[in-house]
């Protein structure tokens, strides 16, 4: 359990493996979130989908994650980490409630798949993004990772800048 101190309010969650139902809620709260947020149209819930999917059906426990944030019994953010090749696994999907944001939660979970990478020999963690997600950008930057190459898109209804950020573990 972490407990966090905001505004003299303490605030806990704790982190933990996902379980079933868990795959489905997130693809269902991301897809929410950003359409309420950023605009992202239906393909965007496909995309979660199909990732939330995949993990799924090839989960390998000795080389991937998935870590649910929970707080008061409610999920209130996660991330997945998936092999992508022996040497480099990628970091998908991270996401946090909006009820949960300034907490440190983003960084907690980036920080996370970084530490599992690490123990399981990876040498390199990736991940895909897109520039307008500001917030998350600035927890890659902090945790070390280095914006490798971007590209303007139209994605989920948007025109967009999608970006690969590595980290060297």
């Amino acid at each position: 359990m972490q407990t966090v101190r905001t505004g003299g309010a303490e605030m806990s969650y704790q982190l933990r493996a996902h379980q079933i139902g868990d795959i489905g809620w997130v693809i269902h709260r991301q897809a929410v979130l950003y359409s309420q947020e950023y605009g992202f149209d239906g393909s965007f819930e496909a995309l979660v989908a199909e990732i939330g999917a995949k993990f799924i059906r090839e989960f390998d426990p000795e080389r991937e994650r998935c870590w649910i944030a929970e707080r008061e019994g409610a999920i209130v953010g996660a991330v997945f980490l998936v092999r992508e090749s022996d040497e480099v696994a990628k970091l998908r999907m991270l996401y946090v409630e909006p009820s949960a944001r300034g907490l440190g939660l983003g960084r907690r979970l980036t920080d996370e798949c970084i530490d599992f990478a690490r123990r399981q020999g990876y040498k390199t963690l990736t991940l895909w993004t897109n520039k307008m997600l500001v917030s998350a950008c600035k927890i890659y930057l902090a945790a070390g990772f280095e914006l490798v190459s971007q590209e303007q898109h139209h994605s989920f209804g948007r025109d967009q800048v999608g970006q690969i950020w590595n980290l060297a573990l």
